[in-house]
């Protein structure tokens, strides 16, 4: 272990810890992979030298990397964050001053991952016009408590619009096309999340990227808000999680308000995915 990993602040091995358990609970890529990273955030989580042991996370991000590589084309987006991340934590770690560069690189990573999406967003058609929210509310059994729950449709409404928005076998054509009735309800909550979303990307993105120290807190914020938000119905609990580990870093060892807010965060963004609260609360 370096003299470096020895010095690292409360709030980065803080991020150390949230990352290994994001490694444990959603480990990701084929069956080698997973032991691996399972075998590797159990190590992070129980001995202490070893989450700050640069190579551990070398390792890591090494694996991530072999798994993206096996399941080519299919890994998500976040599993190349989480690899740049565990790249970036090796990097700190080995360094003479871990928090400033853990910190700076977390800046940096967070700020590009959101500019990437909005400039991939803006230059979609169907995600601007709304096609990719509305279908994917209604095709993603993920989102079906929500939508029920905001728009009023019932599990038999959204059985019918998928049988609607089904593909037909390659050449077939319907007689008459099929009619499908959407709740104004649910048109506005896909235009919330389409236009909402990308404004809410696109503050912090420029936070991140171009916002000076004295935006610091300020952009902490909006990355929790977007989070907190986001992922309540969004099912992408690894992203949720990485962005709040990779955030954490950037409080200060005594800005405990802060700090409790990014780890209470993490543990939200896990509650979404294994509680249906919207289910729950559903008449």
């Amino acid at each position: 272990m370096s003299a470096a990993g020895r010095s690292t602040p409360a709030p980065f091995d803080a991020a150390l810890v949230l990352t290994a358990i994001l490694l444990l609970l959603r480990p990701s890529g084929p069956f080698y992979v997973r032991f691996a990273l399972l075998a590797l955030a159990t190590v992070a989580l129980v001995a202490p030298a070893a989450r700050r042991d640069w190579l551990v996370w070398t390792a890591a991000a090494a694996t991530v990397g072999v798994g993206i590589v096996a399941d080519w084309p299919l890994p998500d987006n976040h599993i190349y964050l989480l690899a740049y991340w565990c790249l970036a934590a090796s990097l700190a770690l080995g360094s003479t001053e871990p928090d400033a560069v853990i910190a700076r690189s977390a800046r940096w990573l967070i700020g590009l991952a959101f500019l990437c999406a909005v400039l991939w967003k803006s230059v979609s058609a169907d995600y601007l016009d709304g096609r990719f929210f509305t279908v994917t509310l209604l095709v993603d059994e993920r989102f079906a408590d929500a939508v029920m729950l905001v728009s009023g449709m019932r599990e038999v409404d959204l059985v019918s619009a998928r049988q609607a928005l089904q593909a037909l076998p390659h050449g077939a054509v319907l007689a008459e096309g099929p009619s499908l009735e959407l709740p104004s309800a649910l048109r506005a909550m896909a235009a919330t999340l389409t236009w909402g979303g990308l404004a809410i990307e696109a503050l912090v993105a420029g936070l991140f990227l171009w916002g000076g120290e004295r935006l610091r807190r300020v952009r902490l914020w909006a990355l929790l808000s977007f989070c907190v938000a986001t992922y309540a119905l969004a099912p992408v609990t690894g992203f949720g999680c990485l962005l709040l580990a990779m955030g954490l870093v950037a409080c200060r060892p005594d800005e405990r308000g802060l700090y409790a807010a990014f780890v209470a965060s993490f543990v939200l963004v896990l509650f979404y995915t294994e509680v249906p609260w919207a289910g729950l609360i559903r008449p």
